[in-house]
């Protein structure tokens, strides 16, 4: 969405609905009028050096619910005191700072329909492109498309709903001041979270789109899967039919890992994780009290207040960075700086951002800690989390072994917006019941081996209106946590290879410029450059055509990045990538990861060489000058004269 720091602007019509007036210490709501629900998101001018961020929605919750009744509030109460039940284990996809953002997979109707949606914690929405869309740009995976599932209803138009102009049907619409927009319609249906998931399919409401402008036209992902508070949260939701704990978590990848995992319900905490009180009246969104600083064990000298300005310190799984007020940047930037021995600063991979970047780091992550501080945020009651250099820097996309700052000024908002390269691998628990949030320091890539999730299924009970039953939707679905498709000693990787199966029914001539004409629709569903995809090899029997393919590095790199290749082996993997219709049906398989080509010691040291090769012609030359200036200055020294230039006098014969 927009690279802005996030402002929200709330319009209270507080007498018509026997509200008082919304105070700076209540969370502030939107109540539409005249059935126009759109909630505005605006935001200030560019700050300069927030691009490459993926900004979502922070919606409040909207007075005029569509589906939660008024005393859903006291019946939630009741549920809290039920801690035997089940969970959703969900794997995230995708990377934050490569793609603005992660992805899970959910499915819905019967049979499952598919889709990838970016998990954020400032949308209150969830929501997909419907088959009838009339503005929605090309995604990940098909629309969804009401007809072919068997357990799909409308959700029809009511008193707690905005309606459609026939008043037949609830709409939704949310609006972003930057032009990017989603309008649809809600619609009721099974969701599916996937075999490895304890908790069965479940009914929920979600948006149907069927209009999107700006980012969301334009992104790869299909939707969005809101987990903030309101009551068309899918969070609030499953709460609220009683089949999980008021608690999720999210766990992100490391530096150059991408993915990680998802819990939607309760765990079992680990002893080591340290809490924060999140206060939902303070505001609508998930904070925290943060009230220190510290770099390499010293306290930023400020004073806990500019932490809690506006709408204090916002956790946000859909922004990239972190985005301090302007006091608290210059005080993190300056100790970074201090601390900060043997690199030097260099400019940003984009000469429009002035980023703050240094180089000569080395490309081994785990070593940062050598070279750069330590940071710590201390909550209220002096509780510690520590952050690691990857939480707070970014890889130089142009320079190897250089790293720039991920931590920015917001502009001139004083709220303290922190983003998902704050949590790298960092499992964060959102204890909504407890109203605390909990981090714990772990590799987020093998985090279920480490942690225990507590809960087992309940049975599903037969639905009133005779249709089938959550439990009878048994969708084949890939495991929870995505395979480890890259060993972790595998640092450098020089080509990925893999076969694509597709189905032609043209002329031979025809058939080979439609095989070329894959590279472009590769690259663009693997995100990768268009030269880096190259045409190996094909066979055909009948109208089947068996192709080999090959991803190479960037022209500027020697070999594919660990978290790209990790993204590109899983959409091959997954069979994640949607081909016109006039390939048929087509199959990825047989993919390979091959080592960089080795290399003489020519092409390993062709730059000292090449310095080696021009200094020696600079001494050559050097030497020639001055030989040849010494010979001049010689030639100079000596005064010939020409024979007839010394006059003689003529002497008279003597006699003899």
């Amino acid at each position: 969405m927009s690279p802005f720091t996030l402002l929200l602007l709330i319009f209270t019509i507080s007498s018509l609905f026997n509200h008082p007036p919304v105070s700076s210490s209540s969370p502030p709501y939107f109540s539409p009028v005249n059935h126009d629900p759109t909630p505005i998101i605006l935001r200030p001018s560019p700050a300069g050096n927030n691009r490459h961020t993926m900004f979502l929605p922070l919606f409040p919750s909207p007075l005029n619910s569509s589906r939660i009744s008024a005393d859903s509030k006291s019946r939630r109460q009741l549920q809290k005191s039920d801690t035997h039940r089940s969970n959703a284990r969900m794997a995230l996809h995708d990377d934050l700072l490569l793609n603005g953002y992660y992805t899970t997979r959910l499915w819905i109707g019967s049979p499952p329909q598919r889709f990838a949606l970016i998990v954020d914690t400032g949308s209150t929405v969830t929501y997909v492109p419907c088959s009838t869309c009339e503005q929605c740009g090309k995604h990940q995976d098909p629309r969804f498309d009401p007809e072919l599932s068997d357990t799909y209803k409308p959700v029809k138009c009511n008193i707690d709903c905005t309606c459609d102009n026939n008043r037949e049907q609830c709409i939704y619409e949310r609006q972003y001041a930057e032009m990017s927009s989603s309008s649809g319609v809600l619609g009721d249906d099974i969701v599916s979270f996937g075999n490895q998931s304890d908790l069965p399919p479940q009914r929920a409401v979600f948006g149907c789109e069927n209009r999107e402008t700006g980012d969301l036209y334009s992104q790869h992902a299909d939707g969005i899967m809101g987990l903030g508070r309101g009551d068309l949260s899918i969070v609030d939701q499953l709460v609220e039919s009683g089949v999980i704990s008021d608690s999720f978590s999210l766990c992100y990848g490391g530096m150059d890992v991408g993915g990680g995992a998802m819990v939607l319900g309760g765990i079992s905490p680990p002893k080591e994780m340290v809490y924060s009180h999140s206060d939902p009246v303070r505001s609508p969104y998930y904070n925290i009290e943060l009230k220190e600083i510290h770099v390499a064990g010293k306290r930023l000298p400020l004073s806990s207040s500019v932490f809690d300005g506006k709408h204090g310190t916002v956790l946000d799984s859909g922004t990239t960075y972190a985005y301090l007020p302007e006091a608290a940047f210059v005080a993190f930037k300056d100790a970074v700086m201090k601390e900060v021995i043997g690199l030097h600063q260099i400019k940003g991979p984009d000469p429009s951002y002035n980023d703050i970047c240094f180089a000569g780091a080395g490309s081994d992550v785990s070593q940062l800690s050598k070279t750069f501080p330590t940071v710590e945020m201390v909550f209220g009651k002096g509780q510690k989390l520590s952050l690691s250099p990857e939480n707070y820097l970014f890889r130089h996309a142009k320079v190897s072994g250089a790293y720039c700052l991920g931590v920015f000024q917001n502009a001139n908002d004083p709220t303290t917006l922190l983003g998902g390269i704050i949590v790298r691998n960092t499992f964060v628990m959102y204890d909504r019941e407890h109203e605390k949030i909990g981090f714990w320091k772990t590799n987020c890539s093998h985090v279920w081996e480490t942690l225990h999730v507590s809960g087992a299924a309940p049975q599903a009970s037969p639905p009133s209106d005779g249709s089938k039953t959550a439990a009878d939707i048994s969708p084949s679905l890939p495991p929870m946590m995505p395979p480890q498709y890259i060993l972790p000693g595998e640092t450098e990787i020089g080509s990925i290879t893999f076969y694509l199966s597709v189905s032609l029914n043209d002329t031979d001539d025809d058939v080979k410029s439609q095989i070329t004409e894959l590279a472009p629709l590769i690259a663009q569903e693997l995100h990768v450059n268009s030269s880096q995809v190259h045409l190996l090899n094909y066979t055909s029997e009948g109208n089947d055509y068996v192709t080999e393919w090959s991803i190479t590095p960037p022209n500027s790199a020697y070999f594919i990045s660990k978290a790209n290749a990790s993204n590109i082996i899983s959409r091959i993997a997954e069979n994640d990538i949607h081909l016109p219709e006039s390939y048929g049906k087509y199959q990825l398989s047989n993919w390979q990861i091959h080592p960089p080509t080795k290399r003489s010691w020519w092409q390993k040291s062709y730059l000292v060489a090449a310095v080696a090769s021009m200094l020696a012609l600079l001494v050559a030359l050097s030497g020639v000058g001055i030989w040849w200036f010494l010979r001049r200055k010689q030639q100079s020294s000596l005064q010939y004269k020409p024979v007839d230039s010394m006059v003689v006098p003529e002497q008279e014969l003597q006699p003899l």
